[in-house]
C-alpha cells in the first residue's frame, strides 16, 4: 500500500511542472507512450511523429511489448497509456477501442488443400505453439476450441511474439496469431497465412488507467493518438477493401 501510494506521489511531483505551464500555455509535459509489438513497426514511427506535430513541448517516452506486458506497465503507473490488443473488459483499465483483428494460423509450410483458409477442426490436428495462460490471444484460441468441443495440439508455451514466430521457423509447431503477412519481417519465411474459420477476433484499444486520471499533456496525447489511428486504420480500410470495423493487420515489425 505504501509502494503504490508513494508511486503515485511520485508521479505526480514529476508531472508537476508541466501541469503549471501548460495552465498558462501550450501542452507540455512527459507522456509515456506504449504500443504492441505486432503494431509498432508500422505505427511507432507516423504516431510518434503525430504527437510531435501536434504537440511540439510534449516529451513522448515510447516503448513498445506484448500487450499484456503493456497493461501490466500501466497498473504499475510505468506508463500512462498504450495501444494493445485485448479480449475481455477489466475495471482497472479505460479504453478507447480502435478495429478488430481476426487471427490466422501461421505455418511453416503449405497445407495441402487449403487456400485462404483453415477450419478450426484441422488446427485441433495441427502441433501448436501459443502463449500461456492468461494471456488475450490464448483466451480467445481456448475459448474457440471449447466452443467446438476440440482440444488444441499445444507442444510448446512461449511468452514473446518474436520468440513464438522464431519457433514456427524452427519447426517446432504452428502458431494462431493476429498478423496476415510477414513478408516485412521474414521474407520467405513463412508460408502464406491461413484465416481460421470459424472466426477468432481481439480488439485493438488505446488503454490507460481508470484510477489515475491522465495529466494534460496525457489528454491531449491520448485526443492526437485518437486521431491518428482512425486515419490510419481508415486507410488500411481502404487499401484492403475491408467494411465496417474488421481490419485486416499485416505484420510490419522490423
Amino acid at each position: 500500500m505504501l509502494y503504490h501510494e508513494a508511486s503515485d506521489i511520485i508521479r505526480q511531483l514529476d508531472q508537476l511542472p508541466g501541469i503549471v505551464r501548460s495552465s498558462t500555455g501550450e501542452v507540455e509535459g512527459i507522456v509515456n507512450f506504449g504500443m504492441t509489438t505486432a503494431l509498432a513497426g508500422a505505427f511507432a514511427g507516423p504516431a510518434v511523429a503525430a504527437c510531435r506535430e501536434a504537440l511540439p513541448k510534449v516529451t513522448l517516452k515510447f516503448s513498445d511489448a506484448d500487450s499484456d506486458v503493456l497493461q501490466a506497465r500501466i497498473e504499475a503507473q510505468k506508463l500512462d497509456m498504450a495501444l494493445v490488443f485485448e479480449d475481455h473488459f477489466a475495471p482497472n483499465f479505460s479504453r478507447h477501442p480502435i478495429f478488430r483483428q481476426r487471427l490466422y494460423l501461421v505455418v511453416r509450410e503449405p497445407i495441402k488443400g487449403c487456400q485462404g483458409t483453415v477450419a478450426l477442426e484441422q488446427v485441433a490436428k495441427l502441433p501448436l505453439v501459443l502463449p500461456p495462460v492468461p494471456r488475450h490471444r490464448r483466451t480467445v484460441i481456448d475459448r474457440a476450441f471449447a466452443a467446438a468441443g476440440l482440444s488444441p495440439n499445444i507442444v510448446a508455451e512461449v511468452d514473446a511474439g518474436l520468440s513464438e514466430l522464431s519457433a514456427v521457423r524452427s519447426g517446432v509447431g504452428n502458431s494462431i496469431y493476429h498478423a496476415g503477412t510477414f513478408k516485412n519481417v521474414y521474407p520467405g519465411a513463412f508460408a502464406e497465412p491461413l484465416l481460421i474459420e470459424p472466426p477468432m477476433f481481439l480488439t485493438c484499444s488505446l488503454v490507460y488507467s481508470s484510477d489515475f486520471p491522465l495529466t494534460y499533456a496525457g489528454e491531449a496525447v491520448k485526443k492526437v493518438l485518437i486521431q491518428f489511428t482512425g486515419r490510419t486504420t481508415g486507410l488500411i480500410r481502404r487499401k484492403t477493401g475491408i467494411r465496417r470495423t474488421v481490419i485486416i493487420f499485416h505484420w510490419a515489425c522490423c
